[in-house]
Parts: C-alpha cells; structure tokens; sequence
C-alpha cells in the first residue's frame, strides 16, 4: 500500500532521550522521597509530562501538594531534562535514520513529526534533524496528549494530507492508538511491537522503505 505521508514520533523513534528523562525524572522523585525505577519510566513513554508526575506521585507518601508545588515541579523537571538534552549533538541520530528521511524525501513523501514533546523543535535542532521534515506538530501546539489523536492530525493538517493517506511511526502504546484513533496506518517500532496491535512491525525504521 502507499502512503503519501509518514509521520514519526519523536523519542524512541527518531532519538532516543529516555536516560535523560529519566535522570531528571529521578532527582524530582528523590527530592520527593519517592524510589522511582527504571521501570516506573518505562510506564511514562507517550505520555504528557503532567501525566508522567501523576505516575510518579501514585508512591507518594507525603503531604498533599498544592497546584503551585505541582507547577513548580513540572518546570524543575523540564529545565533538568534541557540541561542534559544540551549534550545531544547529530551524533545520536543513526545513519539508518539520516539515510531513510533522506530516501522518503526523495520518493516524494511529505515527512512530519507528531510528538507530545513540549522540547521536539529544540531537540530536533540540537540533532541538525529539522530539515529533513515539512512540518512538526509538538505539546507546545495540543490541549491534549496521546492517545487522543489531536497531535498526529495537527501534523496532518500542517502538511495538507488526509489522514488516511498518513503512515505513523510509533514506539508507544499510547501513540498506536492515537494513529488508530485519527484513522491513521501505523507502524510498531521499539516497545510498541511487543502488544502486536499495530497495522504494521518493524524493526529498523529502514523499513518503513519496504511497505
């Protein structure tokens, strides 16, 4: 079948920032002597970063925390994840990536990112990634996260495609239903392959170039 469109998610997919996420997820928990896991981490793939505290404060013990806490928290999370996001540098994009967005481009397909990602434009930068894309629908443009399908048909609509016409690259639970829920094919990479419920598997985004 052919796909006038590929939409990609962003980490897991293109870069791969889960130990950032991770490290600054880990000093908000300690700080707020929650034991947070490699695991727990696992669970916050896909998800917003409001969503992901709401994970991490299910081991919470404390006090209650007022909505200005919470919002303090969720900046302290951001600006510890830029500061490591800052060591990023094109070399943590593959070759496979660089030499499929290359190919898909050449073949005439229109290329997004749909991610929920508030930092999508700065990583992507910080990659020398955002040439190779048309258009970039990131959580700085959404009221609400994936599954709900609103970030991958804004990516869509940037780039002027039925949604029908779009192929998205997933590593998530959450971002397969939302291609679903937006009417969308869609391609398992990663985590996302081991629930068997997307239209397609792959296991390098190469791939892609086959279906």
């Amino acid at each position: 079948m052919g796909f006038g469109a590929v939409i990609f998610d962003l980490d897991g997919v293109l870069v791969f920032t889960d130990k950032y996420h991770y490290l600054a997820w880990k000093e908000i928990a300690k700080e707020l002597s929650i034991d947070f896991t490699q695991e727990d981490n696992n669970r916050l793939r896909g998800v917003s970063r409001r969503e992901s505290l709401d994970i991490i404060l299910e081991k919470y013990k404390g006090p209650s925390l007022s909505e200005e806490k919470i919002e303090d928290l969720l900046e302290r999370k951001n600006n510890l994840y830029r500061e490591y996001l800052k060591e990023m540098s094109p070399s943590d994009v593959t070759k496979d990536v660089r030499d499929t967005l290359k190919k898909l481009r050449e073949n005439g397909l229109k290329l997004a990112v749909g991610s929920s990602s508030k930092n999508t434009s700065f990583i992507l930068e910080k990659t020398d990634l955002t040439d190779y894309f048309d258009a970039v629908a990131d959580g700085t443009m959404i009221t609400r996260s994936k599954p709900d399908p609103e970030v991958f048909l804004k990516a869509a609509e940037f780039i002027g495609m039925d949604p029908k016409d779009c192929l998205v690259i997933e590593d998530a639970d959450a971002g397969i239903e939302a291609a679903k829920a937006a009417g969308m094919h869609q391609a398992a990479i990663g985590a996302a392959r081991d629930s068997h419920a997307s239209e397609y598997e792959i296991e390098s985004i190469s791939d892609i170039l086959s279906l």
